[in-house]
């Protein structure tokens, strides 16, 4: 961290006010910001440079940091988040999100993990805590696309309800105050939402406009789990592992530019105005102050028009983005293996 941004830490008073941002509620009663600050670096952004945004950022009125064991970051988190609230900002004030491994779904593993976030985060508690993935399929840090491990294998019931119960536990101990599932799907939804004890407050997922997700958005909605969305502009940075010819780019569509034009903003912008009012929480990622600042006000003032969100209803281009294509098992043909298409779960069996 730039030891100037510590040393002159202080709550900008020309920020946005944190009081105005909108927040959803939560089955729990909790008020979650509609927007938060992401905090996967994408491989392309040091530790370093994450923490600072995420200390500039808060300065500048976001209260909702969403982080994970997996982005390697959360001890430089932790220090913006510790000189943030020694400057002022109450920790009742903010929601920070973390989120359990594929390698840590293990019996007593799931504890471990959240016990060395809250750690590194320097925090008595979290307010989320999301399953990363639904399996404990898992890759080494920067591998390779096409990377296999051989002991990957298809979802399980019975592996995903044993971490779950961990979770469950952990809201118990009060370290926790909601969980959450992540890159879930209907068909594994069905699986699983009977028998679990404590329903999940939200579903973490891809959503951004050439990937609405309709159909699982309103299967959320209709079970009072909050949708938060990554990628909300399309994800421009994120790693080349995830890039294909195929991938369309959100923020070059006519629809979005026609938008931005008579706002006068960039189209990112759009995309995240667009998630707000359709009702997720967008969790756009941005290490630049400009940018992270625009669109945290975009929640706030110049509203899509009604026009404007039926248009982007229509551009859906089913595009997803982060395929999870090195989580596949060995005999598995591609990257649609994991999101159960044809809404049955390939390789499980009942």
């Amino acid at each position: 961290m730039s030891k100037n941004l510590r040393q002159a830490f202080k709550i900008n008073p020309n920020g946005i006010k944190p009081e105005t941002v909108p927040c959803k509620t939560l089955r729990t009663g909790d008020e979650i910001p509609a927007v938060g600050l992401g905090t996967f670096g994408s491989d392309r952004f040091s530790k370093e440079e994450v923490a600072d945004a995420v200390l500039g950022a808060i300065a500048n009125g976001y209260r909702h940091i969403d982080c994970a064991s997996v982005y390697m970051n959360e001890p430089e988190i932790g220090e913006a988040l510790k000189i943030a609230m020694e400057g002022g900002v109450k920790r009742e004030d903010l929601w920070i999100t973390s989120k359990v491994w594929n390698d840590m779904h293990k019996q007593g593993d799931v504890l471990l993990s959240c016990a060395q976030s809250l750690k590194d985060l320097k925090l008595d508690y979290l307010d989320l805590f999301l399953m990363h993935w639904p399996f404990p399929n898992y890759h080494a840090p920067g591998c390779d696309g096409d990377s296999r491990n051989p002991d990957s294998r298809p979802f399980s019931v019975e592996e995903f309800m044993a971490t779950w119960q961990q979770m469950e536990r952990l809201v118990d101990m009060g370290l926790v105050k909601n969980i959450g599932t992540s890159n879930m799907t209907i068909a594994k939804f069905n699986e699983v939402y009977d028998l679990m004890r404590i329903k999940p407050s939200i579903n973490e997922m891809e959503l951004h406009p050439h990937f609405q997700q309709q159909e699982l958005y309103d299967w959320c909605i209709e079970h009072d789990i909050q949708p938060i969305g990554f990628c909300p502009i399309g994800s421009p940075t994120r790693p080349d592992r995830d890039k294909t010819e195929n991938d369309t780019v959100d923020i070059e569509d006519p629809v979005i530019v026609a938008a931005a034009k008579r706002l006068g903003v960039h189209p990112a912008v759009v995309c995240v105005k667009w998630a707000v009012q359709r009702g997720q929480v967008p969790i756009p990622f941005s290490v630049r102050e400009n940018e992270y600042m625009s669109n945290l006000q975009s929640a706030i003032d110049n509203p899509l028009k009604d026009e404007e969100m039926e248009a982007i209803a229509k551009i859906d281009k089913k595009c997803r983005l982060i395929k999870g294509q090195v989580f596949l098992w060995e005999d598995a043909d591609s990257w649609e293996d994991l999101w159960d298409l044809d809404g049955k779960i390939l390789g499980y069996n009942k």
